[in-house]
Protein backbone atom coordinates (compact mmCIF):
# COMPACT_ATOMS: atom_id res chain seq x y z
CA UNK A 1 0.00 0.00 0.00
CA UNK A 2 2.90 2.18 0.01
CA UNK A 3 2.39 2.45 -2.97
CA UNK A 4 -0.78 3.74 -3.40
CA UNK A 5 -0.25 6.53 -0.73
CA UNK A 6 2.90 7.13 -2.44
CA UNK A 7 0.76 7.92 -5.60
CA UNK A 8 -1.70 9.90 -3.56
CA UNK A 9 0.93 11.71 -2.16
CA UNK A 10 2.44 12.61 -5.37
CA UNK A 11 -0.66 13.17 -7.35
CA UNK A 12 -1.66 15.14 -4.19
CA UNK A 13 1.64 17.17 -4.27
CA UNK A 14 1.57 17.96 -7.63
CA UNK A 15 -1.68 19.05 -7.76
CA UNK A 16 -0.79 21.52 -4.62
CA UNK A 17 1.99 22.58 -7.19
CA UNK A 18 -0.24 23.49 -9.82
CA UNK A 19 -2.48 25.28 -7.79
CA UNK A 20 0.95 27.05 -7.20
CA UNK A 21 1.70 27.63 -10.26
CA UNK A 22 -1.52 28.61 -11.17
CA UNK A 23 -1.74 31.23 -9.01
CA UNK A 24 1.25 32.36 -9.16
CA UNK A 25 1.24 32.40 -12.91
CA UNK A 26 -2.37 34.69 -12.21
CA UNK A 27 -0.33 37.11 -10.10
CA UNK A 28 2.32 36.97 -12.54
CA UNK A 29 -0.16 37.84 -15.04
CA UNK A 30 -1.80 40.76 -12.80
CA UNK A 31 1.88 42.02 -12.18
CA UNK A 32 2.35 42.29 -16.16
CA UNK A 33 -0.91 43.52 -16.60
CA UNK A 34 -0.52 46.53 -14.21
CA UNK A 35 2.95 47.35 -15.41
CA UNK A 36 1.76 47.59 -19.07
CA UNK A 37 -1.03 50.28 -17.49
CA UNK A 38 1.20 51.81 -15.98
CA UNK A 39 3.68 52.06 -18.43
CA UNK A 40 0.44 53.15 -20.75
CA UNK A 41 -0.31 56.03 -18.75
CA UNK A 42 3.04 57.22 -18.39
CA UNK A 43 3.43 57.72 -22.44
CA UNK A 44 -0.16 58.93 -22.69
CA UNK A 45 1.04 61.45 -19.74
CA UNK A 46 4.23 62.37 -21.96
CA UNK A 47 2.61 62.77 -25.23
CA UNK A 48 -0.25 65.15 -23.52
CA UNK A 49 3.35 66.95 -21.72
CA UNK A 50 4.96 67.04 -25.32
CA UNK A 51 1.28 68.45 -27.04
CA UNK A 52 1.17 70.87 -24.39
CA UNK A 53 4.42 72.28 -24.72
CA UNK A 54 4.10 72.15 -28.16
CA UNK A 55 0.95 74.12 -28.17
CA UNK A 56 2.54 76.63 -25.83
CA UNK A 57 5.60 77.55 -28.32
CA UNK A 58 3.25 77.84 -31.22
CA UNK A 59 1.37 80.31 -29.09
CA UNK A 60 4.17 82.03 -27.85
CA UNK A 61 5.45 82.29 -31.26
CA UNK A 62 1.98 83.52 -32.50
CA UNK A 63 1.85 86.39 -29.66
CA UNK A 64 5.94 87.40 -31.27
CA UNK A 65 4.40 87.44 -34.59
CA UNK A 66 1.86 89.57 -33.58
CA UNK A 67 4.22 92.19 -30.83
CA UNK A 68 6.14 92.62 -34.15
CA UNK A 69 3.32 93.23 -36.88
CA UNK A 70 1.99 95.85 -34.07
CA UNK A 71 5.18 97.29 -33.65
CA UNK A 72 5.94 97.50 -37.78
CA UNK A 73 2.33 98.80 -37.75
CA UNK A 74 3.61 101.61 -35.18
CA UNK A 75 5.70 102.13 -37.09
CA UNK A 76 4.38 102.28 -40.28
CA UNK A 77 2.23 105.13 -38.36
CA UNK A 78 5.36 107.17 -37.52
CA UNK A 79 7.17 106.80 -40.41
CA UNK A 80 3.61 108.64 -42.14
CA UNK A 81 3.28 111.04 -39.62
CA UNK A 82 6.69 112.17 -40.42
CA UNK A 83 6.28 112.07 -43.84
CA UNK A 84 2.85 114.01 -43.32
CA UNK A 85 4.35 116.67 -40.98
CA UNK A 86 7.82 116.85 -43.52
CA UNK A 87 5.08 117.98 -45.94
CA UNK A 88 3.29 120.38 -44.00
CA UNK A 89 6.62 122.16 -42.95
CA UNK A 90 8.34 121.85 -46.00
CA UNK A 91 4.75 123.85 -47.36
CA UNK A 92 4.86 126.53 -45.05
CA UNK A 93 8.82 126.75 -45.53
CA UNK A 94 7.70 127.21 -49.41
CA UNK A 95 4.81 129.75 -48.62
CA UNK A 96 7.22 131.82 -46.30
CA UNK A 97 9.94 131.74 -49.25
CA UNK A 98 7.14 133.02 -51.35
CA UNK A 99 5.96 135.76 -49.37
CA UNK A 100 9.52 136.78 -48.48
CA UNK A 101 9.75 136.88 -52.71
CA UNK A 102 7.19 139.11 -52.66
CA UNK A 103 8.36 141.47 -50.35
CA UNK A 104 11.41 141.72 -51.50
CA UNK A 105 9.56 142.05 -54.73
CA UNK A 106 7.57 144.73 -53.56
CA UNK A 107 10.50 146.84 -52.02
CA UNK A 108 12.57 146.62 -55.26
CA UNK A 109 9.88 147.71 -57.42
CA UNK A 110 9.34 150.32 -55.08
CA UNK A 111 12.28 151.16 -55.05
CA UNK A 112 12.95 151.07 -58.85
CA UNK A 113 9.92 152.97 -59.30
CA UNK A 114 11.67 155.68 -56.85
CA UNK A 115 14.46 155.57 -58.91
CA UNK A 116 12.65 156.00 -61.69
CA UNK A 117 10.78 158.66 -60.52
CA UNK A 118 13.83 160.48 -59.26
CA UNK A 119 15.88 160.00 -63.01
CA UNK A 120 12.53 161.06 -64.42
CA UNK A 121 12.73 164.55 -62.38
CA UNK A 122 16.16 164.87 -63.37
CA UNK A 123 15.75 164.23 -66.57
CA UNK A 124 13.17 166.89 -66.67
CA UNK A 125 15.18 169.43 -64.10
CA UNK A 126 18.24 169.05 -67.01
CA UNK A 127 15.90 169.64 -69.75
CA UNK A 128 14.01 172.77 -68.56
CA UNK A 129 17.66 173.81 -67.43
CA UNK A 130 18.34 173.19 -71.25
CA UNK A 131 15.13 174.70 -72.63
CA UNK A 132 15.72 178.08 -70.35
CA UNK A 133 19.48 178.59 -71.85
CA UNK A 134 18.68 178.70 -75.21
CA UNK A 135 15.24 180.85 -74.23
CA UNK A 136 13.07 178.06 -75.08
CA UNK A 137 11.57 177.21 -71.20
CA UNK A 138 8.05 177.99 -70.06
CA UNK A 139 7.29 181.06 -68.39
CA UNK A 140 5.32 179.40 -65.19
CA UNK A 141 2.82 182.10 -65.05
CA UNK A 142 1.55 180.94 -68.59
CA UNK A 143 0.14 177.92 -69.65
CA UNK A 144 1.71 178.43 -73.13
CA UNK A 145 5.12 178.21 -73.95
CA UNK A 146 7.47 181.74 -74.13
CA UNK A 147 10.16 181.73 -76.73
CA UNK A 148 12.81 184.86 -76.57
CA UNK A 149 13.26 186.49 -79.38
CA UNK A 150 16.52 188.44 -79.20
CA UNK A 151 18.54 185.53 -80.53
CA UNK A 152 19.60 187.82 -83.36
Amino acid sequence: MASHRQSYRAGEAKGQTQEKTSQMMGSLDEKAQAVKDKTYETAQAAKERTRGAAQSTKDKIQGKEEVAKDKADVAKGKVWQSKEVTKQKASEEAGKAQDTAEAGKDKSGGFLQQTGESVKNMAQSAADAVKSTFGMAKDEDEDTPYYRKDRD
